[in-house]
């Protein structure tokens, strides 16, 4: 393959198969593995982000604070114009403060570059003429992949081989549809929604299954461009959005503030320079430095902490997105029972034990078994019901089989049904094995005997194969061949009855799932009696039971009335799971989906977060964002509860930032007005932002009260101004008493002033940690983790210690007298108790608010284009790919824009 050869989708799709395959110097067999590596050399990997910690572009952020730089600017010149000390003092006071948020968010990013190490995405490709899993930024034009359900289409891909193929593209198109797939070219100038010859990276297999070539990959393929036209960064989440309405509501205030006390210095007559040092300085005390750094870490934190119980996230967001779900849509198998089916007892039409009803089951049966006929010890694995026969104590005693299979039907959603076509001493008879309504469907005539046995089974919540049987004479006794067309005039042969019984623990976890506001729905293939007993016997409430066919028949709005009356959906198909939990989005709630199975896929994909299991099949997996190694409902709820502990403790650092900060700036405004000199100099206001910030690093690591656990939260700028509005002031009370008691009890002059409320001013913002954290009253009720109370303890003497170390001239402190912390101790057991009192007042006006959903199309796009990333920096030629080249039509609404250029930030997810 050469670059003059290169195709895109577009043109490839007009070509027939074969000579796409001879432009692409390929092969429809594959690849050697050799070829594969060396045209990855050439062409770069398949992907779309990178995922590395870089410690400039780390130490970037850090920087790009306009204030900072304006303030180390002003530093600098007054360094030149004579004071030297003071300049040198506020260079280091800024240089420690960035090292310190560079430390925190770079650990922060290795760790996110580490969590993406251990995530693979692989798809099946023919390297050197066999069937392999490779990752799927290591494919190359030429590659011949296998399509199968649930699988995201890896590259673009010109179609070799169809069989009842369709593909969701809503991805690109925006339509939700699924379009139909074929080999034949397609006409010239089709456009991107009719390309039926060709599979577009980024879309889902929605039925059937194919193979095709690679055409194109990373940024040359359709989805490639879309996405890097949006931009290489994840979209904000609702979380990441509020912290940066948030900081604009700081740096609005910091900007009035720095203004007016800039100008009331002025009219005092006050040294310019020393007055934009000091208004700055007020600038940068009220900004939060350190919030980017809390947020890293806090996720940090919380994917360890999600790994010790045994939860896997993808992306980082996805620890965010957990404590966001409103509602857990979850299959039944293994989540709710046991997961180990077991043979019961097979019955015949009039429900009496009958063993050739067991017979005709491990004759129908998809189980694949290890080892040869008559050996002992004989293992299967396969589909549950199938393995559960083979393992069954009456099985192991039946004779050796006298029937040969000839002929097989797999099991299939839409039929619900598997057949086979059987020879034996008699001729040849079809067995037909499956779900009771669809194979009594198929059956000639069925007794009213056999309902009322069925009905029983179901009542007691046991799961129930049907099995029937049709034997073949006349032309048709030669038949080699079986198809469904064949399942038809059979002859009812009885039931098979299994056990799955109830989880040790699911009720529990579902109390857990509940007391977390969210709301649990079960989606099932089995029988709705069946399923309902079981959600009865673990006290899911009561509701009504959908079905397949009760889906089908409604509209989109239909449906939404009727999900929402619901808990159980059973007898559905893997497009009617993805179709209630794509509608139930739709909704405004944030939505989970909790399946293993290939069958489970399509649901997967459409939630807002994916969820499986470590032992889960490869297409499950692959198309989770999150796993759980261990398939518990409780595992499911830590992760949640991680997820809100995080919002909660990020919330504390902002809510004490309005109530402390902006108070004692405030207060440095006010007292700069009145006071003959600078009410604390420049190095000292960033003295103590920097000791009040370094405390709040232990934040993350803060225990949260159960009553904030209970349900989702939103970002709410409003209630975060009233909250500064609100207790603010009563900080700045304080602060003019310091300077009351400063002044008239010490009479102190500017040194000893500025030390006096430079501690008092420390240690109210920082012990006030200890109100803010809670909204229990009084806030002793709740316990502080260790390290956020050694944390505040340890900065507040360290700030009271200060004056008195050698330090103390060079920073303009001096020694304080004894009866002052007297004081400053009364101060603070009034400040606490004050809060307390505004505390019970604000919070019986200012509810917590509700979290609701709305992810937008770009984010859907990016979150799909996380699996096309690596750790490794891209190739230029891939960049460079992705922003030129032909382009062919596009009818979504993604069509906008060019291609976003530079490259990711570390750890975008």
């Amino acid at each position: 393959m050469n670059g003059k050869d290169a195709l895109d989708v577009t043109a490839a799709a007009g070509l027939p198969v074969e000579e796409v395959v001879a432009r692409l110097d390929g092969t429809t067999g594959g690849l050697t593995q050799a070829e594969a590596e060396r045209r990855l050399a050439v062409v770069g990997p398949n992907s779309l982000r990178t995922h590395r910690a870089r410690r400039f572009a780390v130490l970037a952020r850090q920087l790009r604070s306009p204030l900072l730089i304006l303030l180390a600017v002003t530093a600098a010149a007054s360094f030149f114009l004579g004071e030297s000390s003071d300049a040198l003092i506020i260079g280091v006071i800024l240089a420690v403060s960035v090292g310190l948020g560079f430390f925190n968010e770079y650990r922060a990013e290795k760790a996110a570059e580490a969590l993406h190490t251990q995530i693979r995405h692989r798809c099946l490709t023919l390297r050197d003429g066999r069937p392999r899993l490779v990752d799927v930024v290591t494919l190359v034009p030429g590659d011949v992949v296998t399509l199968r359900l649930g699988d995201i289409v890896p590259a673009d891909l010109r179609l070799v081989s169809t069989a009842g193929l369709e593909c969701e593209e809503s991805v690109l198109t925006g339509e939700s549809l699924p379009v139909a797939k074929a080999v034949r070219p397609v006409g010239p100038g089709t456009p991107l929604a009719e390309l039926s010859a060709c599979a577009l990276m980024g879309t889902v297999v929605h039925a059937g299954s194919g193979t095709g070539v690679v055409v194109a990959t990373a940024g040359r393929t359709e989805f490639g461009r879309i996405a890097l036209q949006l931009g290489e960064r994840h979209p904000d989440t609702e979380f990441q959005i509020g912290l940066r309405k948030f900081s604009m509501l700081l740096v609005r205030v910091a900007a009035a503030l720095t203004a007016g006390i800039f100008v009331i210095n002025l009219v005092l007559h006050r040294p310019v320079l020393d007055a934009l040092l000091f208004s700055l300085a007020i600038a940068v005390g009220i900004s939060p430095q350190l919030l980017p750094a809390v947020v890293s870490t806090s996720l940090a934190a919380g994917t360890h902490r999600l790994a010790q119980h045994r939860v896997l996230v993808k992306r980082l967001v996805c620890i965010e997105d957990l404590g966001d779900i409103d509602v857990l849509f979850t299959d039944k198998t293994g989540t709710l029972t046991e997961g180990r089916i077991s043979f019961m007892r097979s019955l015949g039409p009039d429900g009496r034990p009958d063993d050739q009803v067991l017979e005709l089951g491990l004759l129908c049966n998809e189980a694949v078994l290890d080892g040869q006929d008559g050996e002992t010890g004989r293992t299967a694995s396969g589909n549950p019901l199938d393995v559960a026969l083979w393992e069954a104590p009456a099985a192991a005693l039946r004779p050796g089989p006298t029937s040969r299979r000839l002929a097989v039907v797999p099991f299939d959603h839409e039929r619900r049904a598997a057949s086979v076509l059987v020879e034996d001493d008699d001729g040849r008879m079809i067995i037909t094995k499956g779900a009771p309504e669809a194979v009594l469907a198929r059956c000639a005539a069925v007794g009213d005997r056999a309902g009322a046995v069925l009905e029983a089974e179901f009542a007691a919540g046991n799961r129930v194969v049907a099995v029937a049987t049709r034997r073949l004479s006349g032309a048709a006794a030669r038949q080699a061949t079986l198809t469904p067309a064949d399942e038809h005039d059979l002859t009812f042969r009885g039931l098979l009855v299994f056990l799955d019984p109830p989880k040790a623990g699911a009720s529990r976890a579902l109390e857990r799932l509940a007391g977390l506001g969210i709301t649990v729905k079960v989606l099932t293939g089995d029988n709705p009696a069946v399923a309902a007993k079981l959600c009865a016997d673990l006290g899911l409430p009561g509701g009504r039971v959908l079905t397949g066919q009760d889906v089908e028949a409604a509209d989109d709005v239909r449906l939404a009335a009727l999900i929402e009356q619901a808990v159980v959906f059973a007898r559905v198909s893997p497009e009617h799971k993805a179709r209630i939990v794509r509608v139930q989005r739709r909704n405004g709630l944030d939505v989970a989906f909790l399946g293993d199975g290939v069958n489970d896929a399509l649901a997967l994909h459409a939630a807002d977060v994916g969820i499986s299991v470590d032992a889960a099949t490869d297409v499950a997996k692959d198309a989770a964002d999150v796993l759980l190694l261990e398939k518990n409902l409780d595992i499911l709820a830590d992760g949640v509860t991680q997820g809100r502990q995080i919002f909660a403790n990020t919330m504390k650092y902002v809510l004490m930032g309005t109530s402390s900060n902006f108070g004692n700036m405030f207060s440095a405004a006010a007292a700069s007005a009145f006071l003959p000199f600078l009410p604390m100099l420049p190095s000292q206001i960033l003295l103590n932002n920097l000791l009040y910030d370094s405390s709040q690093l232990a934040i993350p690591t803060d225990n949260v009260d159960p009553e904030q656990l209970r349900r989702p939260s939103r970002w709410d700028v409003s209630l975060i101004r009233r909250f500064m509005l609100f207790f603010g002031p009563i900080s700045s009370v304080f602060d003019f008493v310091t300077f009351a008691v400063m002044l008239g009890v010490f009479h102190a002059g500017p040194s000893l002033f500025r030390t006096g409320w430079f501690v008092e001013s420390l240690a109210t913002q920082v012990l006030v940690v200890f109100a803010i954290r809670t909204r229990r009253v009084p806030f002793f009720r709740s316990r502080p983790s260790v390290p956020l109370l050694m944390a505040a303890l340890g900065v507040v003497a360290l700030g009271a210690i200060i004056p008195a170390t050698p330090l103390a001239a060079v920073l303009g402190f001096q020694p304080l007298p004894g009866p002052f912390f007297v004081a400053l101790g009364l101060m603070v057991a009034a400040y606490l108790a004050l809060i307390e009192f505004g505390k019970r007042r604000f919070y019986r006006a200012a509810p917590q608010a509700l979290a609701g959903g709305g992810r937008t199309a770009a984010h859907r796009t990016h979150r799909r284009a996380h699996r096309f990333s690596t750790a490794a920096r891209e190739r230029r030629r891939t960049r460079a790919a992705g922003k030129g080249g032909p382009r062919s039509r596009q009818t979504g609404p993604l069509q906008r824009g060019r291609p976003a250029r530079g490259e990711m930030s570390p750890g975008d997810d």
